[in-house]
């Protein structure tokens, strides 16, 4: 699944969590208690755990449902061939929100155990359901669970749930869709709905002669029926897990191409949105042809559709032979979507179809190791990316992933990649930053340290062993085993855990000594200083396995050494000038130079920066902001490191330069310091005068030149910079006069629609279009620009708007409300908003939905004063229930203190600066 790009438990969970450890010894010598045929009313729920017992094997799932768009409800059946293993008189799964209106039980030759109904419990807060047998069901047996079942189509982004959309002439259609990553299945039928539980699934869905279905694998045949409605029976599934189980019914059309080995890859959008559909198309036939020579086993079904949903809360999700997108993510209108949204289309469709593989043939036993999923599949979007579009340049990308990363890891907050999840709030809450992009990053780590032929040898024998079963950490690191460093056999495993068991980023700090290069590794935190009584407490126990990488003047070689303890040191040459250590940041950590290195650094970069690669110069500042931060190095140090920027070329380094500045700027511009956010917006505009004044408006040049171009003219023109101004104030009459015909430079269209949405008619102008326009990229950048108005009644507008969810659709609000706090005037506004309508919002998005995480860690991300830190605190113990099972709630609160740490060490130092500057 592609996110949109961001745990106190009780004595009872850590219970279960304790149980769950020891199921496989308990389950298989302790079936519930068989009891004698009672009625219901007399039968008590027989199992307490949140997960299933294991003794009952779902085989073959036959599923029959009939949706109507009309009454917005379903009915259906499933009939389920389980093999039980132990003798009992229960069957235990999971159902949520279904109201179940017939059970009973066959054996082999498809006779009922029983003449009457059988019994149904239900246990809502465990999402399960128990069905009791008069007759004991014995070991060894297989039989038939048949369950009649309805409900109504779900409201969000959850299950079986509702989509609509409008047509150009007004007309509102509905179509039904699914999304059952990690735990909704159960809402849309009665399942064994844990990733384990592997089985095939033969799928029949009736429907309306105007309509379409689709699902995850194709039609065989279409039954006409006496009522005229039709029935698709679906061919029988690859065994897959039940959060990989797809349908749709719409009226949507497509487009269709063949891979070169035969796959027949069609891509799904409403009727009018169908000429945005072709580079979709054109990626997913080149993609699904690269994975299958780069995995070496052939996709395993015979076709792979991909479709855009209206409504859709994630960027995607790979159900197997049916992805599912948002229409940000799938659709591509070549007039009016941008460089960064045909990039950003690509990797999404890069990223699904790597899980045809990661996730799908090969699915973790349990949600702890999402990210053997999620992660693999974050970075064979780079890999894939770079290997059939490399004009898109994406492997410029990847640091900013793992800078990300680091960023998160960084606080005390952060969580190991594998960790333990056992309710459904706490599994949506490992689909985050640390399972996504730090997985990546230490993939490619590995990668690195392993040679790129070792590591695909490796997850290709990772892939086929375990195809169509489930895996653990584990087995990955078995599959790359017998490797050879420095001539001895590395313990990958050893290594490898120190990067997925423990939390936290460490911190590798340099020293030169004559002829050797001292090393340290501590753990390393932003939100604590190493003079702060805790510092000791927090590094206790953590120790890592580095792949060490550097770099000197000497050559060109790139020399790597394994540090597996606290203190190590390396010889080199001692006449050397410059040592850099962590090359190109193929490593997870972060470099401390200490005795003069970050000024041996800061003259390298003055005098022959090209010396270094850009990955190096990147990684350079970054870690010398980050250092910054966390109290290691004073600003100045930093500020002067990037001085250099006035002689750099390359994007990357620019940005990233940039973005530190942009990001103090932004922060201290919502603190109502106006003489020191006047100062430094005069700085960078100063600083980066050249840069600017090179920027043409349009969508000329390579894809880093645009990505530049969009970044520095809109940060210009957010700094009021009067040509910057001009420019656009003219852009923006234009495109008005033209009643919106005009299709503006797409790199520099929402910088434009931002200026023009600074009056009254403007911003009435953009709204309007923003309802009645067809692209999703479109109305993304609209939205952003209404969004930066000054009027804070507009803001609320939108806001209000965005809650309603017709004009502003609910997918869009968690960007919304984020959009808005990025907004000096509307940062409060935002905040006070989420207090406000906390319950509605848990209502609409699900309390641990990265939307949800989103909203908590986006509105109070810039805060950095004693007193947003308390109210932060004091919204936090308000909903202190709700707040005790997000991991993100402490996020937030380690964040502003971080922030509000920086502002009390490094707002004078930076005042003082700026005021050498001017001199």
């Amino acid at each position: 699944m592609a996110l949109v790009r961001l745990l106190v438990l009780s004595v009872f969970h850590v219970s279960l969590v304790w149980c769950n450890r020891n199921l496989s010894s308990q389950q298989a010598s302790s079936p519930p208690v068989v009891q004698p045929p009672l009625g219901a009313g007399n039968l008590s729920f027989p199992w307490s755990r949140l997960r299933l017992p294991r003794y009952i094997i779902p085989l073959h799932y036959r599923l029959f449902l009939h949706p109507n768009l009309t009454s917005l409800s379903f009915t259906g059946s499933v009939q389920i061939q389980i093999d039980v293993q132990n003798n009992t008189n229960w069957v235990v799964l999971h159902s949520k929100g279904l109201q179940i209106s017939k059970a009973t039980i066959l054996n082999q030759n498809f006779t009922h155990l029983s003449d009457q109904v059988l019994p149904v419990l239900h246990n809502p807060s465990h999402e399960q359901i128990g069905i009791f047998s008069p007759w004991v069901l014995s070991s060894g047996q297989k039989y038939f669970l048949y369950i009649e079942f309805g409900a109504e189509l779900a409201e969000g982004f959850y299950g079986f749930y509702k989509s609509t959309y409008r047509t150009t002439t007004g007309e509102t259609r509905t179509l039904a869709s699914t999304h059952f990553e990690p735990t909704s299945a159960r809402m849309a039928f009665p399942c064994f709905d844990e990733p384990i539980f592997k089985a095939n699934f033969s799928v029949r869905i009736r429907r309306s002669p105007e309509h379409i279905s689709l699902s995850n694998m194709p039609v065989v045949k279409t039954v006409e029926l006496s009522d005229g409605l039709l029935e698709d029976w679906f061919a029988a599934s690859v065994k897959m897990s039940t959060y990989l189980v797809a349908f749709v019914i719409s009226d949507f059309r497509s487009v269709t191409a063949t891979t070169s080995s035969g796959v027949q890859v069609s891509v799904y959008a409403a009727p009018e949105k169908m000429p945005q559909t072709h580079y979709a198309l054109e990626v997913a036939v080149k993609m699904l042809d690269f994975y299958e020579e780069f995995f070496n086993i052939r996709y395993p079904l015979p076709k792979q559709d991909l479709i855009a949903i209206p409504d859709f809360q994630s960027g995607a999700m790979e159900n197997w032979g049916l992805t599912t997108y948002r229409e940000t993510s799938l659709l591509f209108d070549p007039l009016t979507s941008s460089v960064s949204d045909k990039l950003w289309v690509t990797m999404v469709i890069g990223h699904e179809l790597a899980h045809q593989w990661f996730g799908n043939l090969v699915t973790m036993a349990w949600w702890n190791d999402i990210w053997l999923n999620e992660g693999f599949a974050r970075y064979m979007e780079y890999i894939s990316v770079e290997a059939t579009y490399p004009d898109l340049t994406v492997e410029e990308y990847l640091l900013h992933t793992c800078f990300v990363a680091v960023g998160l890891d960084s606080l005390n907050s952060s969580r190991p990649i594998s960790s333990d999840a056992e309710n459904p709030t706490q599994i949506k809450e490992m689909f985050d930053t640390v399972s996504y992009d730090k997985g990546a990053c230490v993939l490619h780590m590995l990668r690195h340290f392993l040679t790129d032929d070792v590591f695909q040898r490796g997850i290709v024998r990772y892939l086929r062993k375990f195809s169509y079963k489930n895996a653990h950490n584990q087995d990955l690191w078995d599959s790359m085993a017998n490797y050879l460093f420095a001539g001895e056999h590395l313990d990958l495993t050893a290594m490898m855990n120190t990067w997925t068991l423990q939390k936290g980023v460490p911190l590798v700090t340099v020293t030169r000594k004559g002829s050797r290069l001292l090393l340290r590794q501590d753990r390393f935190l932003r939100t604590v200083l190493p003079s702060d009584p805790v510092w000791p407490s927090l590094q206790k126990g953590f120790l890592w396995h580095i792949p060490l990488t550097y770099k000197t003047d000497a050559s060109s070689t790139i020399h790597r050494h394994l540090m597996t303890t606290h203190t190590d040191s390396i010889p080199i040459e001692e006449e050397v000038n410059w040592v850099k250590v962590n090359t190109d940041m193929t490593g997870y950590y972060v470099v401390h130079y200490e005795d003069g290195g970050w000024d041996e650094m800061t003259t390298l970069l003055r005098e022959n920066h090209t010396a270094l690669s850009y990955k190096d110069r990147t990684h350079l500042i970054h870690n010398a902001f980050q250092l910054v931060t966390s109290g290691h190095l004073a600003i100045n140090k930093a500020l002067e490191l990037i001085d250099y920027l006035r002689l750099e070329t390359h994007t990357v380094p620019l940005l990233q330069g940039l973005g530190y500045l942009e990001a103090y700027y932004r922060m201290i511009e919502k603190r109502n310091e106006l003489e020191l956010t006047h100062n430094l917006g005069m700085y960078i505009l100063q600083f980066f005068r050249a840069v600017i004044d090179q920027q043409t408006w349009s969508d000329s040049g390579s894809v880093s030149e645009r990505r530049l171009r969009s970044e520095v003219l809109s940060l210009a023109c957010h700094l009021e910079d009067p040509p910057c101004l001009q420019r656009a104030h003219q852009s923006f009459k234009d495109w008005l006069e033209s009643n919106g015909t005009l299709n503006l430079p797409t790199d520099v269209a929402v910088t434009v629609y931002s200026v023009g949405a600074q009056d009254d008619h403007g911003w009435a102008s953009l709204l309007h279009t923003y309802k009645n326009s067809l692209s999703a990229a479109q109305k993304h950048k609209f939205l952003f620009a209404l969004t930066c108005s000054r009027d804070t009644s507009k803001l609320e507008k939108l806001l209000e708007l965005g809650l309603e969810g017709k004009v502003i659709r609910s997918q869009d609000l968690s960007g919304l409300i984020l959009m808005v706090a990025r907004n000096p005037l509307g940062h409060h506004l935002a905040w006070n908003f989420v207090k406000k309508n906390w319950d509605t919002l848990v209502k609409k998005l699900q309390l641990g939905s990265f939307c949800m995480r989103h909203i908590i860690t986006g509105t109070t991300g810039q805060f950095s004063s004693s007193e947003e830190l308390t109210d932060v605190q004091s919204f936090f113990e308000s909903i202190k229930e709700q707040a005790s099972q997000l991991r993100a709630t402490q996020v937030a609160l380690d964040n502003v203190q971080k922030n509000v740490r920086w502002s009390q060490r490094n707002l004078e130092p930076l005042r003082i600066w700026l005021n050498e500057q001017k001199k």
